[in-house]
């Protein structure tokens, strides 16, 4: 089978979205399959295309069997509602030419990526010209996000840019997404949409395990074995509740036990760590490479996954797979309703959003009961291996591919002479 995957992350060195695009296409391509992915330089979550890298070239490279194609973007230093737009925007003009020069290799399956809404068009035509199946998956309901905080506005606006939205989710022979309550939104913006199916981000359960000894980042801190570790890893964006993460951190600055360690980059951080200027129980570290990920996540005793009201419903951070694979319990603050508070329920602790205090009697609980954090710790291993194991859902996935592209195969036997 031919796949040609389109998304604008593509890193798999690095975690998140880009990582998983990493796991697909390797675990795709040692399967037998011809992999080819066009997508941008990696640049997320510095938004800084990263060294050996560069932003306004195209370029081609082999990665593990797979042919990988970049084209060029703008990558705005600090992003706004508007220079998110002209970056989205300038990755699906650049990429144009590399995604339309696909069409002689004659795919079988063009897979997109949303985030962004803006390449699903082109992703299209592709396999309307080839007569290749079409897969949107999406990973974050960003448009909708992007309204819910207010990063973009206007009823007029809103209307026009749902619609187009839901014009195109029609034009797909399948679209999933990685929660249930993303794919019943999937399915609530278009009427009759059926073809819709779950596809959860994954953990490789292999390389993050729950330590039976301390992380190697104790020592390397400085952080007694004494202290309760409270962790916060990943991007620091503007839908990630930091404010109310650094708010509880204020609250909590001068508790004789209470370690936290702040790991990722993004544009909050700068005003992250403004906030918690001179407190000595607070750590700031970059974001750690791949081989380092399990000691980074065995390091904490309690995670710390901060959302923003109203985020929970339109996305599900990518980091909690992790978090749950690393044996240790999750403080998040979502509503119950929501997939994350559901999903967190039994295996941590769920506090009301962007209430500092709620969540800083939360962390200080959690942190006084050590019984407590080892029963849901092992809850949350449970779970991941249970449900989010990369053979698992890869496989899964795999299969579902296979199905899709039965139907053309089947068409193009009974077409032959």
């Amino acid at each position: 089978m031919k796949i040609l995957l389109y998304a604008i992350n593509f890193a798999p060195e690095l975690t998140g979205v880009g990582k998983y695009m990493g796991d697909m296409a390797e675990r795709l391509a040692a399967s037998g399959h011809e992999v080819r992915v066009v997508t941008a330089p990696p640049y997320y979550p510095d938004w800084r295309v990263r060294a050996g890298f560069r932003a306004f070239w195209y370029s081609r490279e082999k990665w593990r069997g797979v042919s990988v194609w970049r084209a060029p973007l703008y990558v705005p230093s600090r992003p706004t509602g508007l220079t998110r737009l002209v970056h989205l925007g300038s990755f699906a003009i650049t990429s144009l030419p590399l995604l339309l020069r696909q069409a002689f290799w004659q795919p079988d399956v063009v897979f997109v990526v949303e985030p962004p809404l803006f390449c699903s068009p082109a992703a299209l035509v592709l396999a309307k010209l080839v007569g290749a199946r079409s897969w949107l998956h999406v990973q974050d309901f960003e448009v909708d996000a992007c309204f819910e905080l207010n990063v973009l506005r206007g009823d007029r606006l809103k209307k026009i840019v749902l619609g187009f939205e839901s014009w195109l989710l029609s034009k797909f022979d399948r679209v999933s997404s990685i929660s249930t309550a993303m794919v019943r939104l999937a399915r609530s913006k278009v009427a009759g949409l059926t073809e819709v199916s779950p596809l959860p981000n994954w953990v490789d359960l292999a390389k993050i395990q729950p330590l039976n000894r301390p992380s190697c980042f104790r020592e390397e801190l400085g952080i007694s074995e004494d202290q309760i570790v409270a962790l916060y890893s990943g991007n620091m964006g503007i839908k990630h509740g930091l404010d109310t993460l650094a708010d509880a951190i204020v609250l909590l600055h001068e508790h004789p036990n209470l370690t936290f360690v702040l790991s990722g980059t993004g544009v909050a951080r700068e005003k992250l760590m403004l906030r918690c200027q001179g407190f000595a129980n607070v750590r700031f570290i970059d974001l750690q490479p791949e081989e380092k990920l399990g000691e980074l996540l065995g390091l904490a005793d309690i995670h710390l996954l901060p959302q923003m009201a109203g985020a929970a419903d339109f996305m599900l951070p990518s980091k909690l797979t992790g978090m749950l694979a690393s044996g240790r319990p999750v403080v998040t603050t979502a509503l119950l309703t929501t997939d994350l508070g559901r999903l967190v329920q039994g295996l941590g602790v769920v506090v009301e959003p962007e209430n500092p205090k709620a969540l800083s009697v939360a962390i200080l609980e959690l942190a006084a009961d050590a019984d407590r954090r080892k029963r849901l710790g092992s809850a949350a291993r449970a779970f991941a291996e249970a449900n989010l194991g990369h053979e698992t859902v890869l496989c899964a996935f795999e299969r579902d591919l296979s199905a899709l592209v039965q139907p053309r195969e089947r068409s193009n036997s009974t077409a032959s002479p």
